[in-house]
C-alpha cells in the first residue's frame, strides 16, 4: 500500500496587530481590531477557511515595568485572558485547532486541567496548551514574588505539574458515564480514579468533574529551546514551537530534540516541530522588499533596544553606543535562556551592531523573517520541510490581518499545488489534523477509587 505523502503543519499565531514591533502604526491596521470579538472572529474563520492546522495565542501574566516614556510607545499584545479568547472561538469555528497558552508557575494545576478539559469538551477536541514556565520579572512581581524562581526549577515544576495534570485528566475513563436510569447509576464507580499526589512542589488529591475529553488529553505545547526546555519537550510534548535562524540550525534543533525521545519511550512520529517564520508576501519581490520596508521604517529606537533588552532578562544596554557592536559578554539571567543564546549567535555570526540586531528581531522577535514572492517562500519552506528542519511552521503574520491574508491568498495555494500542504480537514481534532494518536486511559479496566 501506498504511503500517502508528507504534509507540513501550519500554526496561525494571532499576536496582538501583528509580530512585528511597529505593526499597529502601520497606516492600514487597526490599533484596536485585535481586542475585538468580531475582529478575532474573522481572523479564525480565514484561518480555518486556509485549512490552518491550529490558532495560537502566546500569553503573558503581567504588565512590564518599563518606563512609561518606553511602554506609551509599545502595543499592547496580551490584553485578553487566551482561555476565554479560544472559547469564544470555538463556538464560531469547526475544525480549526484552539491553543492557549498557560504558565505552569502561576497557576494551580486543578484549575488548568479544568480549564483544559472544557475547552476540548466545548470545542469537540480542537484544544491545545501552550506550556511556558514564564521568564519575566514583572510576572514574579505579578504575584507577590520579589524574583523570578530560577530557570532550571521553574522547568522542574514544570515536570511535575505534567503529572498533576495528566492524573487529573485521566480522572474517568472514557466510558464512565453510563447514565443508567433503570439502576439508578450515573456513572461506574470502578472507573473514577482519584490523584493522590504528594510531590515536591504539589499535594494534589482529588478527581475532576467533567469526563475525559474527546482527545483523551488536550495535545501539549511547548516553546522552549533551552536544554532544560528540550528536555521537558522530550518528556511530554507532541508540538513544538521554536525559533531558529537558519536551516543549519533549526536542523540541530531538530535532530537534537528528536533524539532525545526514545529515552522517554517515545518514537519521532509523537512529537511535531513547528519553526515560527515572519513572511512578508509580494506578487514581486520587490513588492514584497516595500512592505517589509515599510514597517522596518516605522521602527522606534527606543522600542527596539527596549525589546533586546527583554528578551535578554531586562539587561540594560544603554551604557552601550546603538551602532556599535553588540555587546557578547553580557551575563545570563535566569529568563529566555534560549533567546540570548539565538541574539548572542545572531549578532557574532553576522557582526551586528545593537541597531542591526533590533531591526533584524523586531520583524519576528527572534524567528525566521522571509521577503519574497509565493514561490520563492514556498521554496523556502519546502526545503526546511524535507531536510529534516521542521514539520511545519508557526505563521507570524507581520501585520493582522493583511500579512495573514497575504499568506493565506498567495503562499497556501502555491504550497497546495505542489502537494505539500492540505487542501481540506480529513480530520476533526487537532489531533487528527496533526497526526497524533489519542492517549488511552493508563488505567482502562483497573478498579477505580
Amino acid at each position: 500500500m501506498t504511503q500517502p505523502k508528507r504534509q507540513l503543519h501550519l500554526g496561525a499565531f494571532f499576536f496582538g496587530a501583528g509580530h512585528h514591533l511597529a505593526a499597529w502604526r502601520h497606516p492600514d491596521v487597526d490599533p484596536n481590531g485585535y481586542t475585538q470579538l468580531n475582529t478575532l472572529k474573522e481572523w479564525a474563520r480565514l484561518a480555518e477557511a486556509a485549512k490552518f492546522d491550529a490558532i495560537f495565542f502566546a500569553d503573558n501574566v503581567g504588565m512590564s515595568q518599563a518606563p512609561a516614556d518606553m511602554l506609551t510607545r509599545n502595543a499592547l499584545p496580551h490584553v485578553f485572558d487566551p482561555m476565554l479568547v479560544q472559547s469564544a472561538l470555538a463556538a464560531v469555528t469547526d475544525r480549526i485547532g484552539l491553543v492557549a497558552t498557560v504558565s505552569t508557575t502561576y497557576l494551580p494545576p486543578y484549575h488548568l486541567a479544568r480549564k483544559f478539559a472544557t475547552l476540548d469538551h466545548l470545542s469537540g477536541g480542537r484544544g491545545g496548551w501552550n506550556l511556558v514556565t514564564s521568564g519575566s520579572e514583572f510576572e514574579a512581581h505579578s504575584f507577590g514574588l520579589p524574583h523570578q524562581i530560577e530557570h532550571a526549577e521553574r522547568y522542574k515544576i514544570a515536570h511535575e505539574y505534567m503529572q498533576v495534570v495528566k492524573g487529573l485528566w485521566d480522572s474517568w475513563e472514557d466510558d464512565a458515564f453510563t447514565h443508567d436510569k433503570a439502576n439508578n447509576r450515573f456513572f461506574d464507580t470502578t472507573k473514577l480514579h482519584r490523584v493522590a499526589h504528594e510531590g515536591a512542589h504539589f499535594q494534589v488529591s482529588g478527581s475532576l468533574q467533567a469526563p475525559r475529553s474527546p482527545q483523551g488529553y488536550p495535545v501539549f505545547v511547548q516553546a522552549g529551546s533551552s536544554n532544560d526546555g528540550q528536555d521537558l519537550a522530550a518528556a511530554s510534548a507532541e508540538l513544538v514551537f521554536t525559533a531558529q535562524q537558519t536551516v543549519d540550525d533549526a536542523r540541530g534543533f531538530y535532530s537534537s530534540l528528536k533524539s532525545r525521545l526514545p529515552a522517554w519511550g517515545r518514537t519521532e512520529s509523537d512529537l511535531k516541530i513547528l519553526p515560527g517564520i515572519s513572511p512578508f508576501v509580494g506578487r514581486t519581490q520587490q513588492e514584497a522588499q516595500d512592505k517589509f520596508d515599510q514597517l522596518q521604517d516605522l521602527i522606534d529606537p527606543v522600542l527596539g533596544v527596549g525589546l533586546l533588552s527583554a528578551f535578554l532578562g531586562n539587561i540594560d544596554l544603554s551604557a552601550y553606543p546603538i551602532d556599535g557592536p553588540f555587546p557578547v559578554d553580557l551575563p545570563v539571567g535566569e529568563g529566555w535562556k534560549s533567546r540570548h543564546a539565538l541574539f548572542n549567535n545572531m549578532a557574532q555570526r553576522d557582526n551586528l551592531s545593537i541597531r542591526d540586531l533590533y531591526k533584524r528581531v523586531a520583524t519576528g522577535r527572534g524567528h525566521w523573517t522571509v521577503v519574497g514572492t509565493p514561490e520563492s517562500i514556498a521554496d523556502q519552506l519546502e526545503h526546511w520541510f524535507t531536510t529534516g528542519a521542521a514539520d511545519g511552521f508557526n505563521i507570524l503574520s507581520p501585520t493582522l490581518p493583511h500579512g495573514l491574508k497575504d499568506f493565506v491568498d498567495l503562499v497556501i495555494p502555491e504550497l497546495q499545488r505542489r502537494g505539500l500542504f492540505r487542501t481540506e480537514y480529513t480530520g476533526r481534532t487537532l489531533r487528527e489534523h496533526l497526526g497524533l494518536r489519542r492517549p488511552a486511559h493508563p488505567n482502562a479496566g483497573v478498579n477505580g477509587q
